[in-house]
């Protein structure tokens, strides 16, 4: 479908000559955060104006894996509320970043949210953005404001800023 012009030829350690880009799915308003689910052997990202994730495996293709995966609560509201990143932790459970719920939560085996990250001194989280974790298990994230329905002006909005956060392996 598409190619790879490459710069570097190192770039070909990671990705062999004659690799070509290759369309998974489409039809979405816009999709972020994949992540490979090696267990699986499938792909999940996120669809976020519709509030869910989706999956992708060759052979079976693409269907709604979670939904709704970014806000969880009950009141009709505009913004972005689905999730957006989304990656793995070091045993391999899905976190997701949930703009709509402003937090970073890890999806339990029973499908419910176990909230990791919420708060900072004492007030609630824009809306976490995308997350990486450290190989000492520690999480970062970034917090803009895409998730507020009115963004840097939202009411809600109760950071004056937008950040990049740590939180340590192990914390709550």
């Amino acid at each position: 479908m598409g190619k790879i012009i490459r710069l570097d030829p190192r770039f070909d350690k990671i990705v062999p000559k004659g690799a070509a880009i290759e369309k998974l799915a489409g039809g979405f308003a816009w999709s972020e955060g994949p992540v490979w689910l090696p267990r699986e052997g499938a792909v999940l990202f996120s669809d976020i104006p519709n509030n869910r994730i989706m999956r992708w495996k060759d052979g079976e293709g693409l269907s709604v894996y979670l939904r709704p995966a970014g806000y969880t609560g009950t009141a009709a509201r505009g913004g972005e509320t689905g999730s957006n990143g989304l990656l793995l932790d070091p045993d391999g459970n899905l976190v997701l970043c949930q703009h709509g719920d402003r937090r970073v939560s890890r999806l339990r085996k029973n499908w419910s949210f176990e909230p990791l990250g919420t708060h900072y001194d004492g007030k609630r989280l824009n809306s976490p953005n995308d997350a990486v974790y450290h190989s000492n298990g520690d999480l970062y994230f970034t917090d803009p404001p895409y998730g507020l329905e009115k963004r840097m002006d939202d009411p809600a909005k109760e950071l004056p800023f937008q950040g990049v956060y740590r939180l340590p392996k192990g914390a709550s």
